[in-house]
């Protein structure tokens, strides 16, 4: 049943099309950048001083930064980043990331297509902090889509 209550984004998976997966691999503190934006190029008009004209060129998406606590636990998703970076070894893997509702169900889905890892970062280590270790991936991609969930 469709609702105008704002979602609420703390409850959310994350999930690769990768084999293999480990149930480590859904879980992230956060995801960042699902953004689309529009190049424009602008064009000046003769006689008209006073603005620019801008035609659309193409959209672009920004990187999307996928955060998570470091545990032993075995992860596809973190052996998919280290064959990429360190062995030069792409595999492109698309994912699906939905926003839960508190039963565990989507109630938004964005499909993002064609990743590959650009970066893997662990935060610092630090003996004077008690702090959860971080390990954060970014990955480049060809572009995102909304799926729309039946009765949302």
């Amino acid at each position: 049943m469709p609702s105008n209550t704002p979602i609420v984004g703390f409850h959310f998976s994350v999930i690769f099309e990768l084999v293999p997966q480990f149930s480590i691999d859904t879980k992230f503190q956060s995801v960042n950048g699902l953004k689309a934006t529009m190049e424009t190029e602008s064009y000046t008009e003769g006689g008209q001083n006073r603005f620019k004209h801008n035609f659309p060129v193409r959209s672009g998406y920004q990187d999307l930064v996928l955060k998570r606590s470091l545990t032993s636990d075995l992860s596809g998703v973190a052996m998919w980043c280290t064959q990429a970076l360190e062995d030069f070894i792409f595999y492109p893997a698309n994912l699906v990331i939905s926003l839960l509702n508190e039963n565990g169900n989507p109630i938004k889905v964005w499909y993002v297509s064609h990743a590959i890892p650009i970066s893997y970062e662990v935060s610092d280590f630090n003996a004077e902090e008690n702090k959860i270790v971080i390990e954060t991936m970014t990955l480049r991609y060809n572009f995102y889509k909304e799926i729309p969930i039946p009765g949302f």
